[in-house]
């Protein structure tokens, strides 16, 4: 479904992401892990179009769409839930979930996408009147999830997700994520610096260190890989 080829990108005078290639199967979970600052939000942002490469091609459905304006990308059918949420603070949780939709026209689509997000994540619907800003953390990561989910996704791609919520919230966020892969036959691109958890749930991974890729391959592979293990997942 996502082939990037030699992505390179860059913050003025500073290279984030050097050459980097990944390729993303149709159905499936892959995950990028690294360190703070290795360019995994980079990679995301420069795919949903927020920011611009410098070289290098981003393959989606096979048609280039480096480049093209974020609005584009989202009527393609990729979204992206932003590291730190990123909800509208002062509208309500449906304000939030209809501005997923914005680019829906069609009434009844809308509904059924509802009821889809409703069904993931019940606690929306018991909150769907209330201002989003005064939601729990996990509360605001699942708005932020359904809001994605409300454009009708082929890819979504998630920003650490279980940034800065208690571990039992991060089980239940994550078993979200895999019931929306193999329920809804969503593909699934997912940042985390949880290492142990998105390897968990992932068929294949990536590891960024300093904009470049330095180990890839399935998820079980990697799991078991010493420089892996060593630097991610405790040593355990």
């Amino acid at each position: 479904m996502l082939e990037i080829k030699n992505l390179t990108v860059g913050y003025g005078a500073i290279a984030a992401l050097h050459e980097i290639s990944l390729s993303v199967p149709a159905g499936g979970i892959v995950t990028l892990i690294g360190a703070n600052g290795a360019g995994k939000t980079t990679a995301l942002k420069t795919i949903s179009g927020l920011l611009k490469p410098r070289g290098g091609e981003i393959i989606y459905e096979g048609k280039d769409i480096a480049g093209l304006p974020p609005h584009r990308i989202v009527k393609l059918g990729i979204s992206h839930v932003p590291e730190g949420r990123m909800i509208f603070a002062n509208l309500t949780v449906m304000e939030n979930l209809q501005m997923g939709a914005y680019l829906q026209k069609d009434r009844s689509a809308v509904r059924r996408e509802l009821e889809h997000v409703f069904a993931a994540f019940p606690r929306l619907q018991e909150r769907e009147k209330q201002i989003a800003g005064t939601l729990s953390g996990g509360e605001q990561q699942m708005l932020a999830i359904g809001r994605a989910l409300m454009s009708r996704p082929k890819l979504l791609m998630l920003d650490e997700p279980s940034l800065g919520l208690a571990p039992l919230l991060v089980t239940t966020i994550f078993k979200k994520i895999v019931e929306i892969n193999r329920q809804q036959g969503i593909t699934i691109l997912l940042v985390e610096q949880n290492a142990n958890l998105a390897l968990e749930i992932s068929g294949f991974g990536y590891v960024l260190e300093t904009g470049r890729v330095s180990v890839a391959g399935d998820s079980a592979t990697l799991r078991q890989n010493p420089q892996v293990k060593n630097a991610y997942l405790g040593g355990v």
